[in-house]
């Protein structure tokens, strides 16, 4: 699907800045109903400051950010979580005093559009490793334990854009694997997605298109198909 197709998230002209320092230069950038975007760059690129400002976590940014139409350029967080957009952090974010039920439950809403809802038992079904873990609390569980109930928790919001940064990072290799499986699934299920992760095949594997960043500008972007054997990716990657 292309990303100008009814969009999701349409931004244009975002710059960002923390402080003095100016990170984010101009970027556009949609993903349209059931797209999966990769978001590629070598670190310090500008990849988390971008998610950060169209989540609007930054507050010193510019630029239009709309999401399904409505302008959210000036909203703050919640105001874009209302909207369908859910985000896994890369810290994870779980609350470590609630179990893992209430880690879940607390984050539960109807679903949206007739799709079939994320609910507690899709989810348990998803991540049985969690569903042997339920009365845990959070600070109990493994990371690979906190990030899958991260990403079921954001699931459980029932979202039209789930936004991953770095939901693989430092995890075992099984885990790893557990990670890439849902977000299959999350695709599968119709779900866009918002993907950043330092295995850039991966990244490219599941996703319909890519762009990269590059001293925060975008410098790159196409099918992802196609990139994978761009040797301009591969320059701008330091592969």
């Amino acid at each position: 699907m292309a990303a100008t197709d009814d969009p999701i998230l349409d931004a244009q002209g975002v710059h960002a800045w923390y402080g003095s320092s100016h990170v984010l230069h101009g970027i556009d950038i949609a993903i349209g109903r059931g797209e999966t975007v990769g978001l590629l760059g070598r670190n310090g690129m500008g990849k988390s400051t971008l998610i950060r400002t169209l989540l609007g976590h930054v507050t010193q940014r510019a630029g239009r950010i709309r999401v399904f139409g409505q302008d959210l350029s000036h909203a703050s967080p919640h105001e874009v979580a209302r909207r369908g957009v859910a985000y896994v952090p890369e810290g994870r974010g779980v609350f470590p005093n609630l179990s893992v039920r209430e880690n879940l439950l607390m984050a539960a809403k109807l679903p949206r559009n007739g799709r079939s809802a994320w609910t507690y038992d899709r989810v348990m079904a998803t991540f049985p490793r969690l569903s042997e873990r339920v009365n845990n609390l959070g600070s109990q569980l493994s990371g690979g334990e906190q990030q899958m109930l991260s990403i079921g928790r954001a699931l459980m919001t029932q979202p039209e854009l789930v936004i991953l940064d770095e939901a693989t990072e430092g995890l075992a290799p099984l885990i790893v694997a557990e990670i890439w499986r849902v977000i299959g699934t999350i695709r599968d299920s119709g779900i866009a997605a918002l993907i950043v992760d330092r295995n850039y095949r991966k990244v490219l594997e599941h996703a319909d298109r890519a762009v990269v960043l590059q001293k925060g500008q975008l410098v790159l972007e196409g099918p992802a198909a196609g990139l994978r054997q761009s040797k301009e990716l591969a320059s701008l990657l330091g592969v």
